[in-house]
């Protein structure tokens, strides 16, 4: 099958990492094009293609992926439409999970088609997000001529694909900030109360580390109900008034913290069938208790 040209404007790690896989796969990298010349100049020459413009590098493929941060995929849209750069046919993608296509400003009205394609991983830097996409899976959004050669970018890329409407976009990327961005301040959060008796941020996460692939690992056989234990998930009520007490004494906020996850938890501990209605308002008391 014949791969489209492409070209990608904004060379950070998503971009850098999709132009990079994606011309291993046989597509043609035309153009390079980046609000930073150095980082430009780096991928334009891992690639061996030209750094243009934002204007000149779109009006030479037929699917240009937008790869800016969230705030400038509406400016660079606009701009390279009011430049009279796309066409009828062209396919104009933007990677932010949190907008929905209608973000492209002026795509359409210029004959182009929009569409969204977020893959749901994390990308620390460049060698990571190559290394992860392949299996990650990616959430296709906007104009449905479009979405054909979206999932075949996908399946090039050796991912999996699911579409969503621009309405869910919202609470999609909430899901996935909550899995990713907030499990890093979650280790952030633990470490740094073992620091509290004398163990430095790295020791701290060597040791709470094995728990955490083991967490993972249960969650992955049984799902994330049935994966639950804990004091919560056993309804001792002591325990967790002794955690509160001790984070109280520490910090206020953390406390708060705790408290507003262990609530939650209580949920998934009456779905599991693990604790009664009387156990959980016990639980309740005294996770509210200040």
């Amino acid at each position: 099958m014949t791969k489209s040209s492409i070209v990608i404007i904004g060379a950070g790690k998503v971009g850098s990492a999709l132009g990079i896989l994606l011309q291993q796969k046989g597509y043609a990298v035309a153009a390079v094009a980046s609000r930073t010349k150095e980082s430009a100049e780096q991928l334009a020459n891992r690639l061996n293609c030209p750094v243009l413009s934002n204007q000149e590098a779109a009006a030479r493929a037929e699917l240009i992926f937008i790869t800016t941060p969230d705030r400038s995929i509406a400016p660079v849209a606009a701009e390279i439409a009011k430049a009279g750069s796309l066409r009828q046919g062209q396919v104009v993608a933007h990677t932010s999970g949190a907008h929905p296509a209608a973000e492209l400003r002026g795509v359409r009205e210029s004959g182009a088609l929009a569409v969204s394609i977020h893959p749901l991983q994390s990308f620390a830097e460049v060698r990571a997000a190559m290394e992860n996409l392949p299996g990650s899976y990616f959430a296709l959004e906007g104009d449905e001529s479009a979405l054909p050669l979206a999932r075949q970018v996908v399946e090039d890329l050796d991912g999996r694909w699911f579409t969503i409407s621009a309405a869910d976009k919202p609470i999609y990327h909430a899901a996935a900030c909550i899995a990713s961005n907030y499990l890093v301040s979650l280790m952030h959060f633990a470490t740094g109360l073992y620091a509290k008796f004398g163990l430095g941020p790295q020791e701290a996460f060597e040791a709470l580390y094995p728990l955490v692939q083991g967490t993972v690992a249960n969650i992955t056989k049984v799902g994330p109900t049935r994966a639950l234990t804990g004091p919560v998930a056993r309804g001792d009520s002591p325990t967790i008034a002794g955690h509160m007490k001790t984070l109280q004494e520490l910090d206020p906020q953390l406390q708060e913290l705790y408290s507003i996850l262990g609530q939650y938890t209580i949920k998934v501990a009456m779905e599991k069938g693990d604790i009664n209605t009387q156990q959980s308002e016990e639980l309740n008391k005294i996770f509210k208790r200040k």
